[in-house]
């Protein structure tokens, strides 16, 4: 089962664009672009979503 996890190797502030990226199979830049875009265009509600997914989305225990 495919289970999404916060990266530790993909990791820039918090790992979670980098385990979106893993679990898409998606470069974690273009996650990190899309977001940054995404920030500005609702005024910051994506950054709230970033940091509720901070806290809510699990490390991923194989890299730990």
């Amino acid at each position: 089962m495919k289970r999404l996890y916060r990266s530790t190797a993909n990791k820039m502030l918090c790992g979670v664009c980098g385990g979106i990226g893993e679990y898409f199979k998606v470069d974690p830049t273009i996650i990190r672009l899309v977001a940054v875009i995404a920030a500005c265009c609702t005024l910051g509600w994506v950054l709230l979503a970033y940091i509720i997914a901070a806290v809510i989305i699990p490390k991923n225990p194989a890299e730990q």
